[in-house]
Formats: C-alpha cells, structure tokens, sequence
C-alpha cells in the first residue's frame, strides 16, 4: 500500500485510547477465496456499510472487505457529528462550476444526508446514544460574530429551516459559556455514538444479507471481466467495484487514485465524567454540538454520561514530536477555552484522518476508465452523515439505478489531483500554518 503518512497514523496506537472503544464491534470472518460476487466493496465504515446495506435490501449479492475490523477506521473513531456538510465549497463556487441551478442541489443533498441517518437508526432500531437539536456555531472573534449575522439569510435560503442567532449574552443562559462572542444554531442534525452506529449499520447490512469480512486487506485489483481483487487469503471476483476507504485510501488501489485525496489528522480527547457542580463552575451544562468559527476548529459537546469531547483538526505529520506537539496543543486549546476544567483527568486521547479533495466537494460517482468500479469519499470531515449518504448513492449507481434523492452533478465530478504526489502534505502543512495565522 501506499499511504502518505507515517505509520503510526494507520496503527492501533492512534486509537488504543478512544472513547468508543467501549462499545467494540463484533468480529468478522477472515475472507477465504477464491469466490465471486455482485459487488464488492473495500471499506468498512459508513460509506461501505451503507452502500453494501441499500445494495443487499434490493436484493444483490455483495461482498464487503475491511483491513481491520467494521469501524476501526475514521467511522469508528470521529466525534459523532451528523450535521450538514461533506465539502468545503460556497454557493458562488458552486454556481461558477456547476451552474446557478447547483446550489439548490447540493444543500438539499446536505440536508437529505442527516434525514438518512436519522431513517437508518429508527428504521433498524439502531441505538446511538442520540442528543442535540441541530449545531451551534459559536463565534472566535467579533468578526466572525459580524459575518454569522450576515449570513443568517443564506442559511435559512439554503436549507429552508430558520436558525436562532445568539448574542454573546445570550450564551450564559443557553449553557454555552465560553470565550465566544456569540452564536448561531442550525436545526438541523443531531449528535450520537459513532461506533454504536457502524455496529447498528454492519448488523442491518448482515440481516439483509450482505457478507462482510475484517482482517481482509485489498492489495491489488485486476480489471478484466469485471474486478479481481487480492487479499492475503484468496481472490475475490466481482462484476463490480465500490472502493469506500476515504482518509486511509491508499495512492495505489487503485491506481487512478494517486494524489487525489489529501488525509488531515483530526485529534480528540475527552473528560472524565464531570460533576452537575464542576459543569455548572463552567457553565457549559447543554447537551448541544457545537463547533467554533476557526478554519482549524475546535468542536465539542458535553456527552449523555457527562464527560466531555474535544477535538481539534490541523495535523500533518504522524512522527512522534509532531504527536508530542500535538497531544500539548489540543491540551492547551482545552484549557484555554474551559479554564474551569483545566485539572480534570481527561483519559481519552486519540486520532484519526479525515479526506480532502482538490475540488472541495465530495466525490460520489465511477471511476473514470474503470467501467463498474465506482468509489466514494473526501467528506471533509462531515462522514457521519454524508458518508453514509454517499453509500445509499453508490448502492444505487452500481445498480444502474437512478440515485435518488438528491444526486449533485458536484458530486459526480471526478477529484483532480493535488500536486506533489507523494510529497503533497508540504502543500497542506504551508495551508494549516497559514490558517492557524489567520484564526488568531
């Protein structure tokens, strides 16, 4: 495989210290080959699991393949936000690509994600440890606070909902307090446990009878009369190819996909439970997600035990002074912002990569010249909802079926490649250094 980060990104160390390991997946067997499929499907978190869960509902023969275990990866770890987003891109960016008529679509495909997950976890009994009434954006600088305002308009335009504005007195009152100089909510979203919803999906994709395997690595695909894919136990040959590995993509399977994906470390942490007297010292008592107006942002909520998350994105090394810097950076940023808590024990640190494109949109749609091979990923960071959206979209296009509800032509474009190749993270440690600047 070829990864461009340092391995320890893609061991068991990045993760020996998550929350979510509390809530372990069952495991899977091996897959021993040589067999044959419908479709095949690398990858084992939200976009593979509902690709392979809406392909084995409508009937088809699929075979699933994960490297480590269901949900070891980005779905198994990130901080459970299912909220709007999957891409970095404005509406005037969509409109100079893609036409006026583009921006309609991709918000409603933003939207229509969370609605899935939602349908998913009611529809299969899924419990995930639910809470949150949308997300809040909460204001670093009163700059940010003027451009909320500004754009309360587009927000309710876009998504056709009516966001509260607070200001930065409001605060106190909803239990948000914080070095915040307001706010907005967003109704639309909620917060849940990650790794209790890859459980749930894998479990719903088995019963409708998809077959799914841990400890099985891809390391080569052969096309010929549809797909050939090795692992260390045997082939396995497919009519066609769902590749659903976004940040743990290798540059090499296949090779179309050198340099289109840029990986960004995300590092998380969370408390101990906290005391109803140590919340109220703070005076963050919501139950809210909320995330901050940085281009490097801090998310975070208080969780249904009481402990609470949080992350911080900007990572681009894996080395152990980078995760020395690191691990001392999102220690710093805790305390900084809820000085009240700077002596809680906080017994959970980990980290996990998530996908960026060159294009700054999702990529849902076939592989160019890879006839029956389509592939999903690049969700900036927003994978609970949008991933497992992109997997519903697959499941679809590897039928020949209309996707539905909303497919962007955004979506369907094909990422382009990042320069540098191999060597491309000096382009995104020049960017992180610069928006780490522009966030003081």
């Amino acid at each position: 495989m070829q990864r461009i980060y340092e391995d320890h990104a893609y061991s068991d160390a990045a993760v020996a210290q998550c929350l979510w390991a509390a809530d372990p997946t069952p495991p899977r067997p091996t897959y021993q080959g040589p067999q044959s499929t419908e479709v095949a499907v690398i990858g084992g978190g939200f976009t593979g699991l509902s690709a392979a869960l809406h392909l084995a509902e409508a009937g088809v023969d699929v075979t699933l393949l994960e490297a480590r275990h269901i949900g070891w990866g980005a779905s198994g770890r990130n901080g459970g936000f299912c909220c709007l987003g999957g891409g970095k891109i404005s509406n005037a960016g969509l409109a100079r690509r893609f036409g006026p008529a583009a921006v309609a679509s991709y918000r409603a495909a933003e939207k229509a994600a969370v609605e899935l997950v939602a349908d998913l976890l009611e529809r299969h009994a899924i419990e995930a440890d639910t809470h949150s009434q949308g997300e809040t954006l909460l204001a670093h600088s009163p700059r940010h606070m003027a451009a909320l305002r500004a754009g309360l308009p587009q927000i309710a335009a876009d998504y056709g909902v009516t966001p509260a504005l607070h200001e930065a007195a409001d605060l106190a009152a909803l239990g948000m307090s914080g070095p915040f100089h307001g706010g907005l909510t967003v109704p639309v979203g909620f917060a849940l446990n990650p790794r209790k919803y890859v459980t749930g999906l894998a479990r719903a994709a088995e019963a409708a009878g998809a077959s799914m395997h841990d400890a099985s690595p891809v390391t080569a695909i052969a096309q010929g009369r549809g797909f050939t894919l090795t692992t260390p136990h045997g082939p396995l040959r497919a009519q066609k190819l769902i590749l659903a590995t976004n940040g743990y993509s290798s540059d090499d399977i296949p090779v179309w996909l050198r340099a289109r994906t840029m990986p960004l470390q995300s590092n998380i942490l969370a408390t101990r439970p906290l005391t109803q007297d140590e919340r109220a010292a703070q005076g963050w008592t919501s139950r809210q997600m909320a995330y901050d107006t940085r281009h490097l942002l801090h998310y975070f909520r208080l969780l249904p035990d009481n402990r609470f998350l949080f992350g911080m994105r900007g990572g681009t090394y894996a080395t152990p002074r980078a995760n020395a810097r690191l691990r001392q950076k999102i220690h710093a940023d805790f305390n900084a912002m809820f000085p009240a808590w700077r002596h809680v024990a906080r017994p959970h640190l980990w980290s996990g990569l998530v996908c960026l494109s060159r294009n700054r949109t999702p990529f849902v749609g076939a592989i160019p010249e890879m006839p029956g091979a389509f592939a999903g990923l690049a969700f900036h960071g927003n994978g609970v909802a949008m991933g497992s959206y992109a997997g519903r979209l697959l499941a679809a296009l590897a039928r020949g079926a209309p996707p539905e509800p909303q497919y962007p032509e955004a979506f369907a474009r094909p990422p382009s490649r990042f320069p540098l190749g191999r060597h491309r993270r000096l382009l995104l440690a020049a960017a992180t250094a610069a928006l780490s600047l522009a966030d003081r």
